[in-house]
């Protein structure tokens, strides 16, 4: 087995791949290049998505990602890294949408997000049947990233009635099927993502379309969304710095500006900020991409929602007037809204904080 590439090695393996992509809202081709160059493999250990993902290599493609200034583009990898490929590998590992979502030559959209308010999935109304031809899918998903474009739809659906989490599975649908219908989401934001709308009129898709065994689709999706939180942190940190670099060239071209002590503490306060969120993704990463803890997995997205809206809103301010221009960073705080709703609404996430207070305070005194 070869060795797993070093950082440096893997910083100048992701800097070659995304050097041949244009610069462009077309995530498509930023994965199908990243695929070619074995990156897309690389993020996980050993090669493999059933290993889990190296916090380190995620975080340096991510912050790559992010360099270009795409947000959609680095949206549309960001769900497919943490939670398809993993969940396919353990739950789908011969199939071609592992293969071909590996090698980048094609995209699996995660079709969890249902017409359900909030953020219970217990109550989506997308349903799963068998019939002597094999499986029916019937329902409609709202904001999924990659829909657009993508080859499959990895749809989280109700096999049975009622909320219990052993009520639901994964079925993998071709998105060509009959019966598929996909519209693009009415949003100016996040270009290149293929976000879009989808539904489900009876579609048919063979027995061997199942994914996992029947009954753990909310135990995979509970298991696989606490990396897509650290993912979401890794790239959170990544923005941030992104913006604060923005924002301090903006103050120090304008004369007398920086030398401002409110200023001066305002962006400090900010720096503090995005350096504490660094911090507690390096201490909770291997717990989060190992054993899939939860708990620091809630802690850290928790922490993003709250960091993201605070530093992005003073990074706006402190450009003044000009935080108003296109494509500004008025536009960048709006598109990152997502940390705070995607993975979880953080109202809701740390609702599951203060559900583990005990445990959570008992580590602060170890």
């Amino acid at each position: 087995m070869p060795e797993p590439p070093t950082a440096l090695d893997f910083a100048g393996q992701v800097e070659r791949a995304l050097a041949a992509v244009p610069a462009l809202p077309d995530a498509a081709a930023c994965w199908a290049a990243l695929g070619k160059a074995g990156v897309l493999a690389a993020v996980y250990r050993d090669g493999r998505p059933e290993r889990g993902v190296d916090p380190d290599r995620l975080g340096t493609l991510l912050a790559a990602l992010d360099a270009r200034g795409l947000n959609g583009v680095t949206l549309a990898a960001c769900v497919q890294l943490a939670t398809v490929l993993p969940l396919l590998a353990e739950e789908a590992p011969g199939s071609e949408a592992l293969r071909r979502t590996l090698d980048g030559s094609a995209t699996t959209a995660l079709a969890a997000t249902d017409e359900a308010p909030g953020s219970d999935l217990t109550a989506l109304g997308t349903e799963v049947r068998s019939d002597e031809d094999g499986l029916v899918v019937r329902g409609a998903k709202r904001w999924i990233t990659n829909a657009t474009g993508a080859t499959w739809l990895l749809v989280l659906a109700r096999r049975r009635p009622g909320p219990h989490f052993t009520n639901f599975s994964w079925v993998l649908v071709p998105a060509d099927a009959p019966g598929v219908v996909v519209r693009p989401a009415d949003t100016d934001l996040f270009a290149g993502s293929g976000v879009g709308h989808v539904r489900f009129d009876d579609v048919r898709v063979p027995a061997d379309h199942l994914v996992g065994r029947p009954g753990r689709g909310l135990a995979g999706f509970a298991r696989h969304i606490a990396v897509e939180r650290l993912a979401g942190a890794l790239w959170a940190v990544a923005l941030c710095r992104r913006a604060l670099d923005a924002a301090k060239r903006s103050l120090t071209a304008r004369e007398g500006l920086w030398q401002l002590d409110g200023v001066r503490r305002r962006f400090a306060t900010c720096l503090v900020q995005v350096h504490q969120l660094n911090a507690l993704a390096a201490v909770l990463g291997g717990r989060i991409a190992t054993d899939h803890d939860g708990t620091a997995a809630a802690l850290l997205k928790a922490s993003v929602g709250l960091t993201v809206d605070r530093v992005l809103a003073e990074c706006a301010h402190l450009h003044g007037a000009d935080g108003f221009a296109a494509g500004g960073p008025h536009l960048l705080r709006a598109e990152a809204g997502v940390f705070g709703v995607g993975g979880g609404v953080t109202e809701v996430v740390l609702g599951g904080v203060a559900d583990q207070a005990d445990r959570l305070l008992a580590e602060l005194g170890r």
